[in-house]
Order: C-alpha cells, then sequence, then structure tokens
C-alpha cells in the first residue's frame, strides 16, 4: 500500500488507481458513464474527465494493414503514434513464412482479421490493385487504397509515413 500526504489528507494511491481501473473496464464493457457512476457511488462529471485525460484521439477507429512492406518498424511506430488501433504490415518475407503454414490455419487467421477489421471505421490497405479492390469489396467500402503496384508484387515497397498520417489526419478532422 501507498500512502503519501497531501495537506492534512492521508491518500492511497493503489485505491485510486483500483477505482480508475474497475470504471475503465465497465466502461469498456458498454456500460454508459450514468451507469457506472451509479454502480460505484462517483459522479458521472469524474468519469468524463477521467476519460478526457487519457484520450488518445475522437473520432472514428482506423486499422492499417499492408505487404510487402520495406519500412514495416517506421510506418508500425507512426501508426501507434497516431492512435491507430490494428497494424498488421508484413515484408515479402514475413508474408511468405505467413503462408508457409497449413492451409486451414491460414485460412482460420484471415478470417479472423477480416472480422476484426469490420470493426473499424477506416482500414488504410496498402498493397496491389487486386487485393485493395478484393479488401474494399470484403469490409464494404471501408478502405482507403494505396496502391503500391499491380499484382502480383514480388518485392518490398517503401511507404513514406507521411501520406498515411495526412490521410488518419484528414479522417480525423
Amino acid at each position: 500500500m501507498e500512502l503519501i500526504r497531501i495537506g492534512d489528507k492521508v491518500i492511497n494511491k493503489n485505491k485510486i488507481f483500483r477505482m480508475i481501473e474497475k470504471i475503465l473496464n465497465l466502461r469498456s464493457q458498454g456500460l454508459s458513464q450514468t451507469e457506472v457512476a451509479r454502480e460505484l457511488e462517483v459522479e458521472r462529471t469524474f468519469i468524463s474527465r477521467l476519460e478526457s485525460l487519457g484520450e488518445v484521439h475522437k473520432g472514428g477507429r482506423i486499422a492499417i494493414v499492408g505487404f510487402p512492406i520495406a519500412n514495416v518498424e517506421e510506418i508500425r511506430e507512426m501508426a501507434l503514434n497516431e492512435g491507430v488501433e490494428f497494424v498488421l504490415l508484413m515484408s515479402e518475407k514475413e508474408r511468405w513464412s505467413f503462408i508457409k503454414r497449413d492451409g486451414l490455419d491460414i485460412f482460420n487467421q484471415i478470417m479472423e482479421i477480416l472480422i476484426r477489421l469490420k470493426e473499424y471505421d477506416l482500414v488504410i490497405f496498402l498493397g496491389s490493385d487486386m487485393r485493395i479492390d478484393l479488401a474494399d469489396t470484403l469490409l464494404e467500402g471501408k478502405v482507403v487504397g494505396i496502391e503500391l503496384g499491380t499484382s502480383p508484387i514480388t518485392e518490398d515497397k517503401y511507404i513514406d509515413p507521411s501520406i498515411l498520417k495526412n490521410i488518419i489526419k484528414n479522417f480525423r478532422k
């Protein structure tokens, strides 16, 4: 237990952290601010201010998917810094490692990825002309495509991070 003194009060920091954890867990489960406030006996405005303190961004949820990418780590870092919630990027080598597995396993993983991507408001897809069209169809028009070339692409392509950053910023406006 970590106690600190503030004026004539003794504060239990762990108690504060546990309460914040409860609030965030209940909110992420779909309870409204009012419902959480009632359940935990705190003011609704406290919950609102707490969420504002930790807010990374407003607006829709964004995912980025792309292959074959030369600067995977640079793009991943930029995306995470911009609050992108789902990032799946592969170099050509990583893509071949991914597909050199059991066919059923690959199929199941691709289906899981598609189901997850449907939860996002925008999917930035980096790939060949054919792959972008397929992704756009499967994800019902939520895709902004950045074409890396015509299919099949067999070598890693460099992506300018500022292009992606502009798409993200414009989407959030």
